[in-house]
């Protein structure tokens, strides 16, 4: 399965601060909201679950990117948004460095393997520092969806 599968141009978005006062809490309640509703779980219901993980250690991998993530019985499978934010947000990240990248995913708590492997998969995407600097440096959503979407098409030439 592709992250482009999971992830679709309208769960992914840019949030452009402007010096202003987006923090980390916004930054999950802003992914959370991106998601939208799924199976009957609501934006709301993701937010704790995000907020929750958030709690018990930053998913802030380092380099600039967090995967924030978390897992719900009634969802039927994986989605995931992806929130670009240009100039950075303190996350506590493994490195200290502000993360530019959010990419959130979600699934059902029974799928632990399958979310693991997703995770997995975002976290070799975004290993490239040029690939996430076009991502941060992108136009539009759109444009981040589609760059992600080459690069996966790219990976899964070269193997």
């Amino acid at each position: 399965m592709r992250l482009t599968d999971l992830l679709s141009p309208m769960r992914v978005g840019i949030q452009r601060t402007n010096g202003g006062d987006f923090d980390k809490r916004k930054a999950i309640v802003t992914l959370a909201t991106m998601f939208g509703e799924h199976d009957g779980v609501t934006s709301q219901e993701i937010e704790r679950v995000l907020l929750e993980r958030e709690a018990l250690q930053s998913t802030g991998i380092g380099e600039g990117v967090a995967i924030p993530h978390g897992a719900l019985p009634q969802l039927r499978e994986q989605v995931a948004a992806l929130l670009i934010v240009p100039d950075g947000v303190e996350f506590q990240a493994i490195d200290d460095a502000k993360v530019s990248i959010l990419f959130g995913v979600i699934g059902p708590k029974r799928a632990t393997g399958e979310h693991l492997k997703t995770l997995a998969r975002v976290s070799r995407l975004l290993r490239s520092k040029e690939f996430r600097n076009r991502l941060v440096t992108a136009d539009d959503a759109n444009n981040v969806f589609d760059l992600i979407s080459a690069e996966e098409s790219e990976k899964r030439g070269a193997t």
